[in-house]
């Protein structure tokens, strides 16, 4: 009989999420052109609140700096977003669909993927296997072309972003047949953010692309950036480097211990002297 009652609830309880989660929502009119929507996000560890109800919006083509130092959070919002961890309250909306702590390949298929902070390559695959692991969740589309409806198969897609991250990323097509676990750091770094191209992402999470690498190569990564931009991936850069990454960026929130304590235009807020004390030490 107990047990009769638990499944009952739990029933319940599924049907109830089955409605809000993945659903569509309501979007404010001010709120049309975003692509992203992070509502009052909460993120427990045990009984330490690591995220603190915080609220991101993200315009379509956008570069948004979430910056901050260690331990403020960051990580574990963009883990939070793309559905590697779980979140204890709060909503996340991306393209207008609830996808609040869904699976994270189910995210990934929807077009939001992340480049994980240490790249994290297969060490056990050439540079071209890990590309092709990150296009595995592509399917057939149907696109609009000249007033025609298109098909284009996952295998098309595939190659067409193979030669977006040759073209993007020279060196990788140099190295395609190399193992993984013997490129540079900074290759490493184009290897991870190339995978995460594949999936033919709308909205690209990047976490410290710029961790462990040469002012030069940390240069041509943010160049690169832009150009990522241009052809119209929105992008979301966890960073400690806050000068760079103003440079590149759109808009900036800054985490302190959970909270968003400063945002605004990245060309105003690389002016800010609380940011520049804080986080450029004390000079641009």
């Amino acid at each position: 009989m107990e047990n009769k009652k638990v499944n009952f609830f739990a029933n319940v309880l599924n049907k109830i999420k089955s409605k809000f989660i993945g659903s569509k929502v309501e979007i404010a009119d001010e709120d049309q052109d975003k692509v992203l929507l992070v509502n009052g996000l909460k993120v427990n560890y045990g009984p330490i609140q690591a995220v603190k109800g915080i609220n991101l919006k993200i315009s379509e083509g956008q570069i948004v700096a979430l910056l901050g130092a260690n331990g403020a959070g960051k990580t574990t919002t963009l883990r939070t977003i793309s559905g590697v961890i779980k979140s204890n309250g709060g909503q996340v909306i991306f393209n207008g669909e609830n996808i609040t702590n869904r699976k994270a390949f189910d995210i990934a298929k929807r077009g939001l993927t992340q480049s994980p902070e240490g790249r994290l390559v297969f060490n056990g695959l050439n540079v071209e296997d890990n590309l092709k692991a990150g296009a595995y969740g592509l399917k057939t589309k149907i696109i609009e072309k000249d007033g025609q409806k298109v098909k284009i198969t996952a295998s098309q897609q595939q190659k067409e972003n193979f030669d977006r991250v040759y073209r993007l990323f020279p060196i990788l097509k140099e190295r395609r047949k190399q193992q993984a676990n013997t490129l540079s750091g900074g290759e490493q770094q184009m290897l991870a953010i190339g995978r995460a191209l594949m999936a033919s992402p709308k909205l690209l999470l990047l976490d410290e692309p710029s961790l462990g690498l040469a002012p030069l190569i940390i240069k041509d990564i943010f160049n690169t950036l832009k150009e990522i931009q241009k052809e119209g991936t929105t992008i979301l850069i966890v960073e400690q480097n806050a000068l760079q990454t103003l440079k590149i960026a759109d808009y900036a929130y800054v985490l302190e211990l959970g909270s968003i304590s400063l945002e605004g235009p990245a060309s105003e807020l690389i002016n800010d002297k609380r940011l520049v004390e804080a986080y450029l030490g004390g000079k641009k």
